[in-house]
């Protein structure tokens, strides 16, 4: 990682930064559609194959009793720990619950009718990793949304089923779900097979065979998003805390040799003394050569003459978390238009984001903040338009939509008006 100041080094820096992530293996890419392919046309043959391979065991439906035994075996205190950052997370997302809406004036009533998705696939990371967190995140705001069926797809590599993660299903009284993963498992959510129903949308995260999965199934599905390597931008002056900065940025190193953690500030002091407390820190880390490759390709340290020219930059990259540390982080973040997260004072380190104080922690990455927002509610939710005409209300557009329609040549859309105002005169309306 170095201290960029002279322009050319960060824009060069900027480059890397947006190309980061970007190619997929072509060879995983046929793969992948060889897979989708294969569940689509074979169902319940071809995803018992592919778990028998990939993961070492058959297809299988757990039952009640079963996620319960593994659910008991989890550790109590997380389990409790568990519980406190599910009521935090649930409360946030009630916040964010929409209703239908409509007005009515000069014999036209129009609105909105809002109503959840039938069914939703979640699938959650498992066997060895343990990702409960992602349970809470993916499933709470499709239950608040009203979502009435929810699938969980959950990889058991060996057969090894993660107490953890069944613990979070079994707290929010999730029953459906199934230990299969990778590409396969997005195949047979989206397409359906012979024991698993389509779903309507599909949420949460997994390795680059489901990116690419996810991706390739959008359009006979919704997704969440196609998530990137994990991303921290820090705006900071010299009033911040070194250490803290350092330990932040690291926080995100350690995801992944692709994670992206930026320091940008006008204060050449603090920039020297944050250098300093991420070498030290990375000595003590479990995760530490990952984190060291991220820092060397994807981390910097940049210096801004001022906080504004700061703020221009982190608008332009769109991080996925964006820290604020300054004398006066709620004025600056009033300028903040394309974060995917943004946290604010030395208080409020990123972590607090990914476990307990109850946004979403499934974010935009890559610059997608620019047009994306966090997972949530609103995800779950489809609107459709509402339009109810009385013959007068009718009357009032009538001669409007003809024209329109006359001046595009669509003559079957005119008539479908003008045949009410000339053929139908003696009818009433509704």
């Amino acid at each position: 990682m170095r201290i960029l100041r002279r322009e050319k080094e960060i824009t060069g820096f900027l480059a890397r930064l947006k190309k980061r992530g970007r190619g997929v293996d072509p060879n995983i890419l046929a793969d992948v559609r060889k897979i989708l392919d294969a569940v689509r046309k074979g169902g319940d043959g071809a995803l018992e194959k592919f778990t028998r391979r990939y993961d070492g065991h058959g297809n299988t439906r757990l039952s009640a009793r079963q996620m319960d035994a593994h659910a008991k075996k989890a550790d109590r205190a997380l389990v409790e720990t568990l519980e406190f950052s599910a009521r935090r997370i649930r409360d946030f997302h009630e916040k964010q619950r929409q209703g239908s809406w409509f007005y009515e004036k000069q014999g036209i009533r129009l609105g909105q009718v809002i109503k959840p998705l039938g069914r939703a696939g979640v699938y959650v990371p498992g066997g060895k990793a343990s990702y409960p967190s992602s349970v809470l995140m993916n499933v709470i705001p499709a239950q608040v949304a009203g979502v009435r069926e929810i699938a969980v797809a959950v990889p058991s590599p060996g057969g090894h089923i993660n107490p953890a993660v069944m613990a979070a299903l079994r707290l929010l009284e999730v029953r459906e779900v199934y230990t299969i993963g990778g590409a396969q498992a997005v195949a047979a959510l989206a397409f359906g097979t012979q024991s698993i129903k389509k779903v309507d949308k599909i949420v949460g995260p997994g390795n680059i065979y489901v990116a690419m999965a996810k991706k390739l199934v959008f359009g006979e599905v919704d997704i969440d998003m196609i998530a990137g390597p994990s991303e921290i931008l820090i705006i900071a002056d010299s009033a911040a805390h070194p250490a803290f900065i350092a330990a932040d940025m690291l926080s995100q190193a350690e995801h992944d040799p692709l994670a992206s953690s930026v320091l940008v500030t006008d204060s050449e002091p603090l920039a020297r003394e944050a250098e300093a407390e991420i070498k030290a820190q990375l000595k003590g880390l479990s995760r530490k050569a990952i984190a060291s490759q991220a820092l060397g390709k994807y981390g910097a340290i940049i210096i801004r003459p001022n906080l504004e020219e700061a703020v221009e930059l982190a608008n332009l990259i769109a991080p996925e978390h964006l820290e604020i540390m300054t004398r006066k982080p709620d004025a600056l973040a009033e300028k903040i238009e394309c974060a995917g997260a943004i946290f604010l004072g030395d208080w409020s380190p990123e972590p607090l984001g990914d476990y307990a104080a109850g946004p979403n922690h499934v974010l935009p990455t890559g610059g997608t903040a620019r047009f994306s927002s966090p997972l949530g509610v609103y995800d779950f939710l489809k609107h459709t338009s509402y339009l109810k005409f009385s013959q007068k209300g009718f009357s009032l557009l009538a001669d409007k939509v003809e024209a329109l329609a006359e001046a595009e040549g669509l003559t079957a859309h005119r008539n479908s008006v003008s045949i009410r105002r000339k053929g139908q005169k003696g009818k009433k309306g509704i």
